[in-house]
This record gives structure tokens, C-alpha cells and sequence, in this order.
């Protein structure tokens, strides 16, 4: 058996030099895989230039709106009640675009969204929420009846406090408002009943 006791100090010293090596070696090794690593991972302009964004609603209970982010825009996924979907017949006739004809292929892109309810299932709305009029973000405005700036008949929407445009609750500008347009219906698909993938859709 041998020891280290003998050993010159070459011998010692190019053995601490080639420990220090590896260790270098090491360390480069790990700084080298983590970008690697990296660039498997969708990049934050990736996801600004409209990467898909899938979304779990299974929790969003009826009357609530979750909001997510797609292309740097905010918007809302709306699980409407049936006491919302009927109010839509109430503000059928009192909004600008009842049927979304206006900029359609703009607006609502999809076929499957140029109806009634502006959605592919009747309880989920799905819209961008940016006013039509200057790029504003409207708030929610569900409860009915009379409120602050707005009819004592209300039937739940959306606001725009900059300068008062209303939406019902299917995104529908409501008429003599300072939005010329509905709110924007971005491409979306179910992949089950409780998940969306918004920003592909059968566009038109």
C-alpha cells in the first residue's frame, strides 16, 4: 500500500492543478446546460407574439370571470348563469351590433361565435377586454338595476369608465356609446369541457 508521504512537490502540485481543472471543467459543464435547457422553454416574446395559451376552468363557478393573458392582452373567460343569457334577449334591441355584422372578421373571427351569445358553448363568453373606442379596460359591471353611471334598468355588462361605453354580457357595445365596436372575440377551442386553448379556433 502506498501513501502521499513520499510524493514530490511536482507531483503534489500538478495534482492540485489537475483537481482544480475538473472542478472547472464541472462548473462550465452546469453554466453551459442551463441556457441549453432554456431555450426549450416558450420565451416570454414567444408568448407576447401569440403562442397559444391553454386554460383550466374547471374551478370558475357561474357568475365569475377569470382573466388571463394572450398577445399582451387581457381577457375574460365569463361562466354566465342562465338568468345572464336571458337577459341578452332584453339587450338584443337596445345594442349597436346586435349580431356582430361589424368588422366581423375582426371582431368575431370565428363562424362558431357569430351568434346570440357571441361564444361556442352559451354559458363560457370569451372576449378580449379592451374597449373598441380609445384601448381602455372596461370593469365588470354583473349586478343589475341601477347603479352610478349607468340606466336604473341595467341588465349586468361591462363599463368603460374613460368615457362610459357599455357592453351586455355577450361584449355587445350598446348603441349612442363612444365604442364603435363590440368587444373583440379572440380565436379559442375547447380541448374538454374544462380547458380552452385561446388564440386557435376554426377562424373564418
Amino acid at each position: 500500500m502506498s501513501d502521499n508521504k513520499g510524493e514530490s512537490p511536482v507531483d503534489k502540485g500538478r495534482r492540485t492543478w489537475v483537481a482544480i481543472a475538473c472542478a472547472a471543467g464541472g462548473v462550465g459543464g452546469v453554466a453551459t446546460a442551463v441556457p441549453f435547457v432554456r431555450t426549450f422553454e416558450p420565451s416570454e416574446r414567444a408568448r407576447a407574439a401569440g403562442a397559444p395559451v391553454e386554460v383550466d376552468i374547471s374551478a370558475l363557478k357561474p357568475g365569475e370571470k377569470l382573466t388571463v393573458e394572450w398577445r399582451g392582452k387581457p381577457v375574460w373567460i365569463v361562466r354566465r348563469t342562465p338568468e345572464q343569457l336571458e337577459s341578452l334577449k332584453k339587450t338584443d334591441p337596445l345594442v349597436a351590433d346586435p349580431r356582430s355584422e361589424r368588422k366581423a372578421d375582426e371582431v368575431t373571427p370565428m363562424k362558431t361565435t357569430r351568434n346570440e351569445w357571441r361564444s361556442i358553448k352559451p354559458e363560457v363568453l370569451v372576449v378580449v377586454g379592451i374597449c373598441s373606442h380609445l384601448g381602455c379596460s372596461p370593469v365588470d359591471k354583473f349586478a343589475t338595476g341601477a347603479q352610478p353611471s349607468l340606466p336604473d334598468d341595467w341588465a349586468g355588462g361591462f363599463l368603460c369608465p374613460c368615457h362610459g361605453s357599455t357592453f351586455d354580457l355577450a361584449g355587445r357595445v350598446y348603441k349612442n356609446k363612444p365604442a364603435p365596436d363590440n368587444l373583440e372575440v379572440p380565436p379559442y377551442k375547447f380541448l374538454s369541457d374544462s380547458r380552452l386553448l385561446i388564440g386557435e379556433g376554426d377562424v373564418a
